[in-house]
Parts: structure tokens; C-alpha cells; sequence
């Protein structure tokens, strides 16, 4: 890969977008790039013919400015939240990792960074949909990282501390930061808002070092959310997608484990459990682009539209991993994707 050009040389900037805040951050963050003015982002991110993983060894970085929708119904694929007012937003698209699991291979024609950088107009669309709540006594529920890792990208624009500077006040709204990112201490001094959740999606080292070789080492991001438990955030364990690897039995239960002895577990908010799972489409043009992986060879069933292990198989796996679980934290509360 040493011939490839480092990540983000080339900025890509729409017209409109030049004047935004979050732009002249961007910006600044990369004064060797070279600027690319262009009239709008999809003439980039969505031309034929790319090449997903190649672009993944050289990411460009592309700023634009959102028009409506800025909410979207919240895809089957996440747990319940027990509540109907689920909907996600798409500050950036694309992630600044590459998980081999990962359905946003599948999702975008890109492998580049989209970031969105009109901010305000998605503030404005939360505070209309408070107002226009399907169940007004339940509140609204945003996962903000849906489609990328925002706290990985924290260092390079605040839009992390911007959304929990923003959500801090408004009643009715949570909002759910999910990542694989080593970086809490990007955010660690702002204080702790109550309606803000922190997910951490963790895995066996042995699936880190096989599937998520672009992301932190899990060490780094169980110390991460070790320092926002300690700190008073509301903090969420993600052990999704579990991976049904030969002896996953044994490694997810040692994982599980050890990473409790790290960890004070009464301090989690809850833990999301969920086997592999992706919409078939996104699975069918992964295996297309001859995936390297040997997760896109495995024995699945299609599902309403969802490529994922049989149903006795993912039920048996949740079953034995909920009921480890238990056994360490007994009044756990835990969301299976099933």
C-alpha cells in the first residue's frame, strides 16, 4: 500500500458548503490537501465504477450540505428500544474504519468519508419531530453513528461534542453513540448528559485481529469505556455482530469473562447481544467484489430480505451468551437481535 496516497490528501467541497463552521475545521485539519470545489457530493461518491477497497487504502474526504431528510426510520437490523419513536441520522457517511462485516461496504458504490456539515439543519429536524411524536409519552430515540463511527472522526471535527452539546437540554430525546473508537478522551471533559448513551461494540481479540484490523485493539477500547464508566456516562456493551467462528463458544464466554474482571458491569446501561446479519442485496454485492473474507462463505439462510446463520443456530448462540452473562451480573438487562 506504500504507493497509495495518505488518507484525505484530496478534499472534495461543495460550493454551498465552503461557509459552514464544520468545513473551515475541516478545513484547517488538512492544509497539505489539495481542494477539489465541486457542485454536489453524489457526483463523487456515487460515480460508476469505483472500487470500495482500493479507495479504503486512500480515503478522500468529501464536505457537503444535507437537504431533507434528516431522519430516517430506524432500519430491523438494531435491538428495540422499546419504544416507536426509533429513527437514525447520517451526520457522515462512511466510516473511517473497515470491518470486514461491515454492510457499509455494501451500502455505499464509495469507500471515501462524506461529512455533512450543515449541522443546524438536522438540530432543527429533531426539535419538528419532538413536537410530532407517533407516542408523545415515549421518547424519541436517535442512534447518531448508524452508518459510520463519529467518535473515531472526533479528532479530526467536533461533531461528537456538538450533538451532545445540542441534545443536552431537550426533554423527550435520547440520542446513541455507538464505535469501535479508543478516543473518550476527545470528549471526557465534557460532563455527562443524561440522555446521551455510549456504545461500545467489542469483540474476542481473536475476532479483532481477524476482522477489525482497521480499528483500535480492543485493550484501547475497553480503557475507553472503562474512563466514561468511571467519569458517570451512560455506557452501552455492544457484542454485536457475534461471529459463529469455529469455537465461538469458548471465546465469546473467556471474552466475556475477563472483560467483566476489567469492567464494573453494574454500571452498564444494558448490553446488546446480535449475531452476523445483512440486508441481502449489500451481502450479494460484497461476495460479488470476490470478498476475501471467509465470513461471505458461510453456511446462511435468507430471512425477510436478511442474510443470516438458521434460526437454531443464532438462537442457541444468544441463549448461551445471555445465559453466561447472567451468571456474572444476574439482573442484566439485555437486548438480543433475534
Amino acid at each position: 500500500m506504500k504507493n497509495f496516497q495518505p488518507n484525505f490528501s484530496h478534499i472534495y467541497i461543495e460550493r454551498n458548503a465552503m461557509d459552514y463552521p464544520l468545513a473551515q475545521i475541516a478545513l484547517s485539519k488538512f492544509p497539505k490537501a489539495k481542494i477539489v470545489e465541486i457542485e454536489h457530493y453524489k457526483d463523487i461518491f456515487n460515480r460508476p465504477k469505483q472500487h470500495f477497497q482500493i479507495q479504503k487504502s486512500s480515503m478522500k474526504l468529501i464536505l457537503a450540505k444535507k437537504t431533507a431528510p434528516f431522519l430516517y426510520p430506524a432500519s430491523e437490523m438494531i435491538q428495540e428500544y422499546e419504544t416507536p419513536n426509533v429513527f437514525y441520522t447520517t451526520p457522515i457517511l462512511n466510516c473511517l474504519y473497515n470491518c470486514d462485516y461491515c454492510f457499509l461496504q455494501g451500502m455505499y458504490p464509495s469507500g471515501n468519508l462524506v461529512i455533512f456539515v450543515n449541522e443546524n439543519d438536522f438540530f432543527k429536524s429533531i426539535q419538528e419531530k419532538l413536537k410530532n411524536l407517533e407516542n408523545p409519552l415515549k421518547p424519541l430515540v436517535i442512534p447518531i453513528s448508524y452508518n459510520t463511527d463519529l467518535m473515531a472522526m472526533e479528532n479530526i471535527i467536533p461533531i461528537t461534542s456538538n450533538w451532545i452539546k445540542f441534545v443536552r437540554e431537550l426533554d423527550n430525546l435520547k440520542i446513541e453513540i455507538r464505535t469501535k473508537s479508543a478516543l473518550f478522551s476527545s470528549i471526557e471533559n465534557i460532563s455527562p448528559p443524561k440522555n446521551v448513551i455510549l456504545s461500545w461494540t467489542l469483540s474476542p481479540l481473536e475476532i479483532c485481529e481477524k476482522y477489525e484490523r482497521t480499528a483500535p485493539p480492543v485493550h484501547r477500547r475497553i480503557n475507553s469505556m472503562k474512563s466514561a464508566i468511571e467519569k458517570g456516562w451512560l455506557v452501552r456493551l455492544c457484542i454485536d455482530p457475534v461471529l459463529l467462528i469455529d469455537r465461538w463458544e469458548d471465546k465469546y464466554n473467556r471474552f466475556i469473562t475477563e472483560l467483566f474482571r476489567e469492567i464494573d458491569g453494574k454500571k452498564l446501561v444494558d448490553i446488546t447481544l446480535g449475531v452476523f446479519r445483512m440486508n441481502k442485496d449489500y451481502f450479494n454485492r460484497i461476495r460479488k467484489r470476490e470478498s476475501r473474507s471467509d465470513i461471505y462463505y458461510d453456511n446462511y439462510i435468507i430471512e425477510n430480505g436478511t442474510v443470516t446463520p438458521p434460526i437454531e443456530l443464532r438462537t442457541h448462540a444468544m441463549e448461551t451468551l445471555k445465559k453466561h452473562i447472567l451468571t456474572i451480573h444476574p439482573k442484566m438487562r439485555i437486548l438480543i437481535w433475534e
